[in-house]
C-alpha cells in the first residue's frame, strides 16, 4: 500500500472536484430517470391504445401486449445494468463499438441479399422448412459478423489509423498544451517547488500506467527502489493537494512494453508535452518529433554560470580520481573538480574557475586553487 498522506482538511481544489463529481452524479441520476420514464411510457402506450379500443376485452389486451411490455422493461433493465456497471467510459472505445456495428450490419446485409438469391434460385416459397432455416441462417450470419467485426476493431484500433487516419479522434488541444509526467519527474520532486513557485501554468497529466510503476517500486524488495517509489507516491500526492496546479489522471493503458514508450505514444495521440528528467527519454522524443522538456535543461539555465577566472570558496572534502585532484559541492549540488587541492582535503580554501562542463545530464566545473 502507498502511504498516502492527506491533509485534514480539504483544500480549495479538492472542494471543487468534489461539487464538480457532486454535479455530475445529479446529472446522469436525472438522465437515468428520464430514461426509465420514456422508456415506461413507450411500454405502457399500447396498453392505453388497446383499452381505448372499442369491442376489445381487458384480458385480449394484455394477452396481445403483455410480451412487448416485458421486452421493453427487459431491455430498459439491460441498458441501466450495463451503464452503471462501465461508469468510466471512453468515447473510442464507444467509437470503436459503433463503427464495428455499422461495418457489421452493412456485411450482414451484403450476406443476407445473397442468401435471398439462393432462396429464390431454388424456389422456395413462404412456410417451407428450407427457407426458414434460410432466415435463421441471416440472423446467425449477421449477429456474428457484428461481433467479429467490433471484436476486430478493438483488437487493432492502433494499426487502423493507419489505413483511415480520421478515425483516431485525437483530441484538440487549445492555448497551452498540458505536460505529461514521467516518473522520473515525481520521484525527482522539483516539480513540486515549482509549482509552489507558481512558475507552472501548463495543465499536468499523470498517465495512469506511471502511477502503476511508482506503486511497483514503492512495493520492491529492493530497499532503494521502495524509497524512491515512495517518494515519488507522496510528491504525486501533494502536487493534487496543490491549489496551484491542475493536476489530473489519464486512464490510458500502457502500451506493455515500457513507461517511456507508453508517454511516446500518448503524447502523439494526444498532442500534450512531456516533462522529464531523462536524457534518453528527450532524445527517443526528438527523434520521433515529440516535444519532450528535460528539468535538467531548465535547472542548467537558471544556474549561476562559472565562468573561467571567477574566484569562489569552496571545501574540499575528498580525493578525485588522483591523490593530487579534491573535489568539493557547490550548495546546489554541483561538483567541482580542483587541481591540486588533495593536500586541501577537509578545509576551504579559495579556488579559481578554469572550465565548466554544462550537459543535460548536469554540470560538472573545473577549478585550481588561487595562489
Amino acid at each position: 500500500m502507498s502511504d498516502y498522506k492527506r491533509n485534514p482538511e480539504p483544500s480549495q481544489l479538492e472542494l471543487e472536484q468534489m461539487r464538480e463529481k457532486t454535479t455530475k452524479r445529479l446529472v446522469i441520476l436525472t438522465i437515468r430517470l428520464l430514461f426509465i420514464a420514456f422508456m415506461f411510457a413507450a411500454a405502457i402506450l399500447p396498453f392505453i391504445a388497446g383499452i381505448n379500443a372499442v369491442n376489445q376485452p381487458l384480458d385480449e389486451v394484455i394477452g396481445n401486449h403483455l410480451g412487448p411490455l416485458i421486452s421493453t422493461v427487459a431491455f430498459a433493465a439491460i441498458v441501466l445494468i450495463i451503464d452503471i456497471l462501465t461508469p468510466n467510459k471512453r468515447l473510442s472505445a464507444v467509437l470503436g463499438v459503433y463503427m464495428g456495428l455499422v461495418a457489421g450490419l452493412f456485411a450482414a446485409l451484403a450476406v443476407s441479399l445473397l442468401i435471398d438469391l439462393i432462396g429464390d434460385s431454388w424456389g422456395l416459397k413462404k412456410g417451407d422448412t428450407a427457407l426458414q432455416y434460410l432466415t435463421l441462417l441471416k440472423l446467425v450470419t449477421g449477429i456474428t459478423l457484428c461481433y467479429f467485426s467490433i471484436s476486430i476493431v478493438f483488437t487493432t484500433k492502433d494499426n487502423l489509423r493507419l489505413v483511415l487516419p480520421y478515425v483516431e479522434f485525437a483530441r484538440q488541444v487549445r492555448g497551452i498544451r498540458p505536460l505529461l509526467v514521467d516518473t522520473s519527474i515525481l520521484i525527482d520532486g522539483r516539480i513540486e517547488k515549482l509549482s509552489s513557485a507558481r512558475f507552472l501554468d501548463s495543465p499536468i497529466i499523470i498517465p495512469q500506467f506511471v502511477i502503476d510503476e511508482l506503486h511497483r517500486l514503492s512495493d520492491s524488495g529492493d530497499k532503494l527502489k521502495r524509497s524512491r517509489g515512495r517518494r515519488g507516491l507522496n510528491i504525486l500526492s501533494n502536487l493534487q493537494h496543490s491549489p496551484h496546479l491542475d493536476v489530473s489522471i489519464d486512464s490510458m493503458e500502457g502500451t506493455g512494453t515500457s513507461v517511456d514508450r507508453s508517454l511516446i505514444e500518448l503524447a502523439r495521440v494526444s498532442g500534450y508535452r512531456v516533462l522529464t528528467t531523462d536524457s534518453n527519454l528527450q532524445k527517443v522524443g526528438q527523434i520521433e518529433g515529440i516535444t519532450v522538456l528535460n528539468l535538467n535543461d531548465l535547472s542548467t539555465a537558471v544556474k549561476t554560470q562559472a565562468i573561467p577566472g571567477a574566484h569562489m570558496e569552496l571545501e574540499i572534502v575528498k580525493h578525485g580520481e588522483s591523490d593530487a585532484q579534491g573535489v568539493g559541492y557547490l550548495q546546489d549540488g554541483t561538483m567541482v573538480v580542483v587541481e591540486n587541492g588533495g593536500t586541501a582535503v577537509g578545509k576551504v580554501v579559495t579556488v579559481k574557475v578554469t572550465n565548466s562542463l554544462q550537459t543535460s545530464a548536469g554540470r560538472m566545473i573545473f577549478a585550481e586553487i588561487d595562489e
